[in-house]
Formats: structure tokens, C-alpha cells, sequence
């Protein structure tokens, strides 16, 4: 046959082909328009548009509903309950179950939280199957949507069961007022054991309200002494005479008046 009619050359099957030496490039973002965007400055602004509006509405949220302030820490005060933030509630809740608390809990503090997180650092490692739909992947969603409604529920249970109205007197600023504990009224507020309720300065503590600036009047304070008040105070607790009642609810109902 003649050169270049026909004549096929045959190379070697060992030796690759120059296109099959070349290392495949990664594919050029720009074959695929509308689908991707650059980092700089398009992506990073959509992100601080998206937290700028969250920013903005949780500064609303704070101008609209004020955070309660409450007055100075008592070390003393050993009837205060605190309350946890927010995000410590399902925890503050757990631990009110009998099987978590008393001389349990070491397990509603420790093991339970701590199986419950160490679940959560082990799922990339339990669960590496390629697919992203939450329907097929049946134990991780399931797993999740559990661990969702243990936490959401046990936050409602503890905002639901929190006396609220008992927090309030607690954490009440009062002003500060110089109690002359030499005086008549003091006196008698001692001998009846106002203050181991009230606290030595009616400050208030033992789940009792203060007495400084109530905005009652003697009367009030008279009967109140006598006849108790919603079921914290019981009835008779003063056994002194009615001239030492009339001086001591003349004396609390004048504390913090100006």
C-alpha cells in the first residue's frame, strides 16, 4: 500500500495517549450561568443584609419589651428561686422531675444532658449515608424531630409552671430606706416576728413581699396583721395588744413615704 492511503500506525496499548496524560482541570463555574455568584462582594452582602434585619429586629424587640430589672442580689435571701435564660429552660425543667432531682441529680444534670450532646457529636458518625432528603434518611430525622420536641416541650412546661407573679415581688426594686430599729414600731414588729419573715430591715425574703412603700394604710396593715393575707400569711400571727397594732401598722404603712 502506498504511504498515507489506508495505512493505519498502531501504537502500543502501554503508553497512554497525550489527551489521557493531562490532568483534568476543574470545571470553569462560568459553564453554569445564573447558577453561582462570586464571594466578594455579592455573596458576603446578601449575608449582612439578612443579619442586618435580624439585628434590626431584635433591637425592636428590646425597645418594644424592655428586660425587667430587678433589684440587688441578696446572698441572704434564701427564699429567691432564679430562672436560667431562655435557652437553659428545658435543662431548668428536667431538673424538676422526680427521677432528675434530689438524690438524682447528678443523672438530670450530667448524664441525661451529657448522653443527649454526645448523640448529637456522634451523628456525622452514625449517619453517613449520601442522601440529603429527610425522608430517607429515617434515624437521623427521627432523632431530630424528637430531640426538637423534648427541648421545645420541656421550655413551655417550665415557662407554664413558673409563678411568675411570686418572681415579680421577688426581684421588686425597693428604695432604700434607714429603718431606726430603736423605734416603737420596730420594736413591736420584732416581738411579733415580723422580721424573720419581712427581713430585718423589711427588706422582704422568705417568699414574703417588703414592706416599705406597700401604699397601704394603717387600717390595711391592721387587718392584714390580724386576719393574715392569701394564705402566706397566716391568721394571729400579732398577739400584742390593740395599741401596739394601731403603732406598728402606723409605723409600716409610713415606711417609704416621703
Amino acid at each position: 500500500m502506498h504511504r498515507g492511503k489506508g495505512m493505519k500506525f498502531v501504537g502500543d496499548s502501554r503508553v497512554p495517549a497525550p489527551e489521557m496524560r493531562t490532568p483534568k482541570l476543574p470545571k470553569d463555574y462560568s459553564e453554569y450561568p445564573g447558577k453561582t455568584e462570586a464571594f466578594w462582594p455579592n455573596f458576603l452582602l446578601k449575608e449582612w443584609m439578612v443579619g442586618a434585619v435580624f439585628l434590626v429586629g431584635y433591637l425592636s424587640l428590646t425597645v418594644a419589651h424592655p428586660a425587667p430589672l430587678e433589684r440587688i442580689a441578696d446572698p441572704t435571701d434564701t427564699g429567691y428561686i432564679p430562672l436560667p435564660d431562655w435557652y437553659f429552660l428545658f435543662l431548668y425543667q428536667l431538673l424538676k422531675y422526680s427521677f432528675a432531682s434530689g438524690p438524682y441529680t447528678v443523672i438530670g444534670a450530667m448524664i441525661i444532658p451529657g448522653l443527649a450532646f454526645g448523640g448529637l457529636l456522634l451523628a456525622p458518625f452514625l449517619d453517613r449515608g449520601p442522601e440529603r432528603r429527610p425522608r430517607k434518611r429515617p434515624l437521623a430525622t427521627g432523632f431530630m424531630l424528637l430531640s426538637l420536641a423534648a427541648v421545645v416541650f420541656l421550655t413551655w412546661q417550665s415557662v407554664a409552671t413558673h409563678d411568675w407573679a411570686a418572681a415579680e415581688r421577688q426581684g421588686k426594686i425597693v428604695q432604700k430606706v434607714e429603718i431606726d430599729k430603736n423605734s416603737e414600731g420596730y420594736k413591736i414588729a420584732q416581738a411579733n416576728t415580723c422580721i424573720t419573715c419581712h427581713g430585718d430591715s423589711f427588706q422582704g425574703g422568705a417568699g414574703a413581699p417588703t414592706l416599705i412603700g406597700t401604699g397601704l394604710s394603717a387600717d390595711e396593715v391592721a387587718k392584714i396583721a390580724k386576719q393574715g393575707k392569701g394564705g402566706k400569711m397566716p391568721p394571729g400571727v400579732f398577739k400584742g395588744s390593740d395599741e401596739e397594732l394601731k403603732k406598728l401598722s402606723e409605723y409600716i404603712s409610713g415606711l417609704g413615704k416621703k
